[in-house]
């Protein structure tokens, strides 16, 4: 199982929408995702329109008092499980911070799963701090995916993700933690602002830069509130198509036996 942490310290940059579109988009061209929301807002959960009368989540797996898949819930799309947040998430930085392992916790209780079959890929929805619950999340992915809205502050959140990982690699805890992709969010077509920034980050950041492009569309913000993802909400929608090319770029970067259509963002629909 492969572990992708979706991460940026700024809120407002897309991580959710982009952890569960991601993972739904990825479900259906076949590959079994397991999406584990670390955001004590539990948006992730929501989004999916997944009720969690009994607040079942991460929670108990981080402290120890149930088994990490103890509290993944069916989300009723074929390949896609999720462990959803829930009201003690919140609490998490605290006691997780008294445990002797505190910055390798999640990567213990998810270790095992790596070595099992049962999920192609790990979705980590994590809140938009440097707190432990990032951290956590840093510690146990094998990459981290960071979503960048289209401004041009973007590029000091990133710098400080970059710091964050080189403090991982030098405690060891994660020495292989690399940047897996960064992925250009609300995209705006008809403005020269976001054509500017993505045009700055390709010139720093050209190699793990995602050539699909997330544009500004009404529809995301609207799936959620109807507890569906975009391709379900509004499947010809740009933002849909462009969540199914970054699902087949995703691919074609673990394996490159998929080809990548690219789909060029239009105009905020």
């Amino acid at each position: 199982m492969h572990i992708v942490a979706v991460a940026n310290q700024k809120g407002g940059v897309g991580k959710t929408t982009t952890s569960v579109n991601l993972s739904f988009s990825l479900a259906r061209l076949g590959k079994r995702i397991l999406l584990i929301d670390l955001d004590p807002q539990g948006n992730a959960g929501s989004a999916l329109g997944i009720e969690n009368p009994e607040q079942r989540g991460i929670y108990g797996a981080l402290v120890g008092q149930a088994g990490v898949l103890e509290n993944a819930l069916p989300t009723g799309r074929e390949n896609l499980t999720i462990i959803p947040s829930d009201i003690h998430l919140a609490g998490a930085e605290i006691e997780v911070a008294r445990m002797d392992n505190h910055l390798g916790r999640l990567r213990e209780i998810l270790s095992p799963l790596q070595a099992e079959t049962a999920y192609d890929y790990a979705i980590l929805d994590c809140p938009p701090s440097l707190g432990i619950l990032m951290t956590n999340a840093l510690a146990a992915a094998n990459e981290i995916l960071v979503p960048m809205q289209c401004e041009y502050f973007a590029l000091e959140g990133l710098s400080k993700i970059v710091q964050v990982l080189d403090s991982i690699r030098a405690s060891g805890i994660n020495p292989d933690i690399r940047i897996g992709g960064i992925l250009m969010t609300m995209y705006d077509a008809r403005t020269n602002l976001s054509q500017q920034v993505v045009e700055e980050v390709r010139k720093h950041f050209s190699e793990v830069l995602y050539q699909t492009i997330i544009p500004r569309t009404i529809r995301l913000g609207e799936a959620p509130s109807f507890g569906k993802a975009i391709l379900e909400y509004d499947p010809r929608n740009v933002g849909a198509i462009a969540y199914q090319s970054l699902a087949v770029e995703f691919l074609q970067r673990k394996s490159g036996a998929i080809k990548f259509v690219n789909a060029l963002p239009s105009p905020a629909q």
